[in-house]
């Protein structure tokens, strides 16, 4: 296959990756009847299950095979159970359906069911539901007809992403405003979406968007799959966000929970019908050991329908650019990948994968690309699993992206315990471009995940509490000072090496500082620390806006290269003791200083003869260096006879100590 034929190192295990890829193969031509139809057809559940307005009336749908009976309770029969509102059952495949006049419901009112089951009966919000909503008092959820006279017109209609490079900006819609509460679809879209253009990114990464009881769970705890989160406005308030990011030529990518669900059994699917295992694994595998929640059974047709039905949906409905899977090594797994080492490639395939969960991703990864060839697909994971960001015709799972989640630790990790003087050039160069040659990654230096209480993001463990004191253009110590230059130093290299996209989570370009903490009990439901304050960054009398500028600067640096992610990394130098590193992508020359002493004048290098004019310097004084190098100098190459022939000569700078120079050659 493909990736063997690529890497060498997998043949022993070629007959592994070929059972898995006959076995996805097998399940697409039983699930689309021979090819009878294409597997986008099999994915229309969200239109065929769940609440719908037609031309004659209403109809309801919703597959419960363990249930005895079931009735639509809501506003319009006053929460009684009535015989108009019964549904029937259809006893072959499990659904219920109930067919109602035009005027037995209407837009905006609320519902639920009443499910009964040999021996018990629960109230259950539809497993299909597109729109959920939380009473402010009570704090119970409730489905609500959503049929609105004016349906969303779109103004583009097709859109094709940037990727050369993928440029992400994580971010949430709660807390992407300044004020002390729970921020809305409409003003990201009014106040946060035109920073991100202005900033550079050309994709952003929702994260929440699917319907949650607890906040605080960062929208990781999923109830109802098809509905977007109401704490954040309505579906048309969402489809505006995603309508004018086009506009903008950002790329909407949406955080996807597909890994496991929420045991919530009022508002989730953990006990829809008197049957816990109706979506879920049974026994010991039904419930995450690590995480308080359910695990999908990827092996029953009926749970890949709705899952497949999912994915479909929000590329179709919302007009989604794609999606980041979250969790992709706890659905791999029979373990979930929790205390295993994977330290070769055996560990791959010892048997205790998930071969169920491997189809389902495979064929996520088929059907999205059918429904929308442009779609982006990026799988969070951890473990390393070889082939995950490789075609699936060459024996991959058919992700376009993997987060290179080795960078983030790997910084954490020499910040943590590394002091400053053994910080090693080859080091770090090996770790930020450390890939697999036929796989494309995200790379980032940090995430959502480093920002949450219990972690500290990057600005946080280099400055500390001199953040809140010291952060004054003119009063800061020796450790702001340090911090805001590796805080540059250290994106820099990250991006530089990027095969495929950079991410970024939202504040963190320019040193948001704190935590996040959603609200809670433990700190009086208050939203003061899942906020983003952009007046920080605002304010031209803080550091803050030195890191934002550079983060513009920066992005603007690398995408002036074109199809800069294809351009070979070309190694020119690297010096340990000097803590030097030097390489090269196209017309750019990326130089760095990691040492925290030396500076170095007339440092040289053999590059390409000619003139090279620097455009980015993480020293700069606009940048709150110190503005030690003259940047409006042209720097030519000198004439070595050694060379010649190679069209090369010396290239001699001045690098001032811990800073970073971009140069491109005129």
């Amino acid at each position: 296959m493909g990736i063997v034929k690529r890497d060498p190192y997998l043949a022993p295990y070629e007959s592994a990756i070929k059972g898995r890829h006959d076995h996805a193969l097998w399940k697409l031509n039983q699930l689309t009847q021979g090819g009878k139809f294409s597997l986008s057809e099999f994915a229309n559940g969200y239109q065929y299950y769940g609440l719908h307005h037609e031309s004659d009336g209403w109809i309801f749908r919703e597959w419960a095979p363990n249930a005895t009976d079931i009735y639509l309770v809501g506003d319009f029969n006053n929460w009684q159970e009535t015989i108009a509102y019964k549904c029937k059952r259809d006893v072959d495949t499990g659904d219920w359906e109930l067919r109602l006049p035009e005027d037995a419901i209407q837009h905006g009112q609320f519902y639920k069911m009443h499910v009964y089951w040999n021996g018990g009966k629960g109230e259950r919000i539809p497993a299909w539901a597109q729109r959920v909503v939380q009473d402010p008092q009570t704090g119970i959820f409730s489905a609500q007809v959503w049929s609105p006279n004016a349906p969303y017109v779109w103004k583009i209609n097709s859109f094709n992403p940037q990727t050369s490079p993928l440029l992400i900006y994580e971010c949430h819609i709660g807390m992407g405003q300044d004020a002390e509460k729970v921020g809305t679809y409409n003003e990201f879209r009014e106040k946060v979406l035109p920073r991100i253009v202005k900033d550079g990114y050309n994709a952003i990464q929702i994260m929440a968007i699917q319907e949650h009881p607890y906040y605080g769970s960062f929208g990781y705890h999923v109830s109802s799959f098809f509905a977007p989160s109401s704490r954040f406005g309505t579906p048309e308030e969402l489809k505006a966000l995603v309508d004018d990011a086009h506009e903008a030529g950002i790329a909407v990518i949406m955080d996807i929970v597909h890994s496991h669900a929420v045991k919530n059994e009022m508002e989730g699917l953990g006990n829809l019908a008197g049957d816990p295992n109706q979506f879920f694994y049974s026994g010991e595998r039904r419930e995450h050991p690590a995480w308080d929640s359910l695990c999908f059974d990827y092996g029953k047709d009926e749970v890949l329908h709705f899952l497949l039905s999912n994915c479909k949906y929000w590329l179709e409905e919302f007009h989604f650019d794609g999606f980041r899977f979250d969790g992709v090594t706890s659905m791999l797994y029979y373990s979930h990948g929790l205390g295993e080492s994977f330290c070769n490639y055996g560990d791959y395939f010892n048997g205790h994968e998930d071969d169920n969960a491997i189809c389902y991703l495979m064929l996520a990864n088929t059907l999205i690309h059918e429904v929308n060839n442009r779609a982006l697909t990026i799988a969070e994971e951890v473990s390393g699993m070889p082939g995950l960001a490789a075609e699936f015709k060459d024996g991959g799972y058919g992700f376009d992206y993997r987060m290179a989640m080795n960078i983030p630790d790997y910084w954490i990790k020499t910040i943590k315990e590394l002091p400053d003087e053994d910080w090693k050039p080859s080091s770090i160069f090996w770790e930020i471009k450390n890939r697999r040659i036929d796989e494309k990654t995200i790379s980032y230096c940090e995430s959502h995940d480093q920002a949450l209480v219990g972690d500290k993001t990057i600005i946080f463990r280099l400055v500390d509490a001199d953040m809140y004191w010291h952060f004054r253009i003119g009063d800061e110590t020796e450790r702001v000072h340090r911090g805001i230059a590796l805080h540059k130093i250290v994106r820099l290299a990250t991006i530089s090496a990027i095969n495929g996209g950079y991410l970024n989570f939202m504040g963190n370009e320019f040193g948001h500082p704190e935590w996040i903490d959603f609200p809670r009990a433990g700190n009086g439901w208050s939203c003061k620390y899942a906020r983003r304050q952009w007046n920080l960054v605002d304010n031209p009398e803080l550091c803050y806006h030195y890191l934002g500028d550079f983060d513009r600067n920066m992005l603007a640096v690398i995408k002036s290269e074109h199809g800069f992610t294809d351009t070979p990394i070309e190694e020119i130098w690297h010096n340990d003791n000097d803590q030097i590193l030097a390489f090269s992508r196209g017309e750019l020359i990326f130089v760095f200083n990691f040492s925290p002493s030396h500076s170095y004048s007339d440092y040289g290098f053999l590059v390409p003869e000619g003139s090279y004019a620097v455009v980015l310097n993480t020293d700069a004084k606009e940048f709150g260096g110190f503005g030690f190098a003259d940047d409006s100098v042209e720097h030519f190459t000198n004439v070595d006879p050694l060379y010649t022939k190679q069209h090369k000569g010396w290239l001699k700078l001045y690098i001032p100590a811990r800073s970073a120079v971009v140069l491109k050659k005129k």
